[in-house]
Parts: structure tokens; C-alpha cells; sequence
């Protein structure tokens, strides 16, 4: 592993490399990093030593007035914010229809109603909403969340939504959960929100799970009350040794240099964000996904037009060059889907679920998607189409579905 300067926690760790007898958790009993909170540690839940050193660093690299390890990942992050903007009297949150799922699972649990703005989608995507549409919806909300940037790399229009929300008087949220690579561009979430959220292990070199919550001004104290309820208390030291690591790795500019004219080889989606190689693959992409596993190359997902391909400063050239070696001589089909919006809003009363086969027609109860990327491929109060029903049924992972039913609302007898 590259040797990063002034990583705090490793530091920690490398000085207590001694043997002794592991009577605390982890139950696997082995000495060295998995530790708990111990006598020359720190406890995250209430930090007074490394951790909280290395809070205050993590806070400064961002631009922050408060920073958050989170050893949960981003959506431990996302309650945390929610829970504070509830906090700050938000009863009403403006949010995109193909947000995260962890997001209207939060205003759910939190008592916060979400005030969708309509789900555009082209080219078998969904978009970014425009700026009219984050208009409308912040006019009846209590504040903003956006995605940025998504998971197709694509930027929300943050430098517009924040003149809006400051000029309503209303706090903007990010959810930046794959834009931690971003740091220091101008394109980083937290150049813009009250409250954002990085998902480090997504986009730089942590283990699973490492995230950052951060916010700023009179944020920062509600947000470090929602950390406490929704931070685990058993936090595991070598994620929380990577997420330092991560934010402190420097950028790969080379990499991305590379990444832009892969992007160009490979007829990629011409998007903003050099870590996410977004390649149309149309009908051929279930047989471009086995051909490339075939060969020890393993994509982020395969959307049924898509292959995203998630790079990180780690990356090689040379690696990269060989998956564009690859990659280029594979069959391509036009992409499918339907284009259109929806405002995901319908509530039509009660709900059953029906085996996928039959949900052609039928009214979405629950959002339902393919994970990753887990962002909707048929909205709640949306009219399931064909097509919607076959990426679902092709799809290996999905969520949102109940043993391969989908919940819809019931007919009228």
C-alpha cells in the first residue's frame, strides 16, 4: 500500500504491534488492527483522541466545520443528515425520484415527507433534474437534497440550487456518496451543501463501508446528534484507518487524463466524472458482462444497457488499457428503454404483490431497481411497462422486490 503522510489512526495502530492476550471483542481473538476501544485507542462514539484528531483533519480537507467517520457507509450518512434536517424543522424534503433507495427510507422512518421531482429519464438513464424542476419542488419543500454526482457521473446543478436554497432561506443537502474523489475540484459537493455526505470506499482506496458525513454553520451540531443515534458504537479500526487513508491520497490526474480518452475509445457516455466508464452495450450487455468476467474483468453493474466500469486513483494504466483492449472488440446493440418522466407520487390505496410476469400494467407500490446502482428502474405510482419488467427479470441482484414479487396497488374490483 502507498505510503500516505499524516494518517493518524495508522500511526496509532502501527506503535501498538506488540503481543498480548485478546480479551476484548472482536471474538476472533487475533491481535493487531480489528480492536475495539481500548485503553491506547479511542471510542468513536465519543471521541477525545485519534479519532477525534482525525475528525478535525478529515473536516479541514473537506471544507467543513464538522466531519463524521462512518464505518456504516453513506447510508448511515444519509439518516444522519435527514435526522438533522428533521431536526431543523424540515417536515418536507425536495429530493429526484431516482434518488438512492437509503433516502425515502430515511424520510420514512424520520417522519419526513419527500417532495419528488419528476424522473426524467433518455437513453435508458435516468437524468439529473432540471434546474426548473428543482425550482418547483423547493417551492413546496422545506429544503433540498440532490444526488451529485450520480451514479451514470453525471453533476446536479449545484452552483444554481445553492443560489435557491440561500435565497429561500433553506438548507441544501448532497447526497455525494460516489464523489469523494472529488475533493478539492470544483466539482465536490461539499463547495455547496450545508450537509453532504462522501462514500469513500466507492471512488478511493478504503475498505467497504468507510464514509464521511460532514456539514457546516449550525448544521453541524444537529448532524452530530443524528451520527450518535445511527453510528455504530463497535466501529472497526481498519476501515476507519482507510477512509484516513483515502481522503488523504492524492489525485491520479495522470488516471484521469487516461480515463478520458478510454471514455473516447470505447464510445462511453461523454459524462463529467472520469471515474465512471459508462459503455452502451444495448442487447449484448449480459453477453459483454460474461465475456469480461471470463476474463478476470469484473464491471460495477450491467443495467441492461449499460456496462459501468468504476475506476479510483489505484488504478493502473495498464490495467485500464486492457480492458479497453477488450472491451472495444465486443458486439454492441442500440440501447433500449423507455424515455419519458414520471413524478413517482401516486398513492392509490392498498397494496398486494403480484409475480413479475403479471406486473405489466399494474400501478408500482414501492420503488423497485437492480443493485448496484440501486436507484429505481420502476417508480412508486408508476404504470410498469415491458421493458421495465424484463431488466428486472434479467437482473441478478435487485431490491425492492419481495421473493421475485413486485408490490403493487390493488385494482379496483
Amino acid at each position: 500500500m502507498k505510503r500516505v503522510p499524516g494518517c493518524r489512526i495508522a500511526r496509532m495502530l502501527r506503535a501498538q504491534k506488540r503481543r498480548h492476550l485478546s480479551f476484548h471483542t472482536p471474538g476472533h481473538k487475533r491481535a493487531g488492527a480489528d480492536i475495539t476501544e481500548l485503553s491506547y485507542s479511542d471510542a468513536l462514539y465519543a471521541p477525545c483522541g485519534v479519532l477525534a484528531e482525525t475528525e478535525r483533519d478529515i473536516a479541514r480537507i473537506l471544507g467543513a466545520d464538522a466531519a463524521f467517520l462512518l464505518t456504516d457507509g453513506s447510508t448511515c450518512g444519509i439518516y444522519a443528515v435527514i435526522f438533522a434536517l428533521r431536526k431543523g424543522g424540515v417536515r418536507r424534503l425536495a429530493v429526484p425520484a431516482h434518488a438512492h433507495c437509503s433516502v425515502f427510507h430515511a424520510c420514512e422512518a424520520l417522519g419526513v415527507r419527500p417532495v419528488c421531482m419528476r424522473g426524467e429519464r433518455a437513453a435508458g438513464i435516468p437524468l439529473q433534474p432540471s434546474e426548473a424542476e428543482i425550482a418547483r419542488a423547493l417551492s413546496g419543500a422545506d429544503a433540498l437534497l440532490l444526488t451529485s454526482p450520480d451514479y451514470y457521473g453525471y453533476f446536479a446543478p449545484l452552483a444554481f440550487a445553492r443560489e435557491l436554497c440561500a435565497a429561500a432561506g433553506k438548507p441544501l443537502a448532497v447526497d455525494g456518496a460516489h464523489g469523494a474523489h472529488l475533493h478539492g475540484t470544483p466539482q465536490y459537493a461539499g463547495n455547496y451543501a450545508q450537509l453532504w455526505v462522501d462514500g469513500v470506499h466507492k471512488s478511493l482506496p478504503a475498505l467497504t463501508q468507510g464514509a464521511v458525513v460532514s456539514a457546516r454553520g449550525a448544521w453541524a451540531e444537529r448532524l452530530r446528534e443524528g451520527v450518535r443515534y445511527f453510528r455504530t458504537t463497535s466501529p472497526s479500526y481498519p476501515i476507519l484507518a482507510s477512509v484516513e487513508y483515502a481522503v488523504r491520497y492524492p489525485r491520479n490526474e495522470a488516471l484521469e487524463r487516461a480515463a478520458q480518452s478510454a471514455k473516447r475509445a470505447l464510445g462511453a457516455l461523454d459524462n463529467p466524472d472520469w471515474s465512471k466508464l459508462v459503455v452502451p452495450f444495448g442487447a449484448y450487455a449480459d453477453e459483454a458482462q460474461r465475456f469480461l468476467e471470463a476474463h478476470g474483468i469484473y464491471p460495477e453493474f450491467n443495467d441492461g444497457n449499460y456496462i459501468m466500469f468504476y475506476l479510483s486513483p489505484v488504478v493502473r494504466r495498464r490495467q485500464l488499457a486492457r480492458l479497453v483492449r477488450l472491451a472495444a472488440k465486443l458486439p454492441r446493440a442500440a440501447v433500449t428503454g423507455e424515455d419519458g418522466a414520471s413524478d413517482g407520487a401516486s398513492d392509490a390505496g392498498r397494496v398486494e404483490t403480484v409475480p413479475l410476469a403479471l406486473a405489466e400494467g399494474r400501478v408500482c407500490a414501492r420503488a423497485c431497481g437492480i443493485f448496484p446502482p440501486c436507484v429505481p428502474v420502476v417508480l412508486a405510482g408508476e404504470r410498469v411497462s415491458a421493458p421495465q419488467v424484463r431488466r428486472l427479470q434479467r437482473a441478478v441482484h435487485t431490491y425492492g422486490l419481495c421473493d421475485g414479487e413486485m408490490y403493487v396497488y390493488a385494482e379496483d374490483e
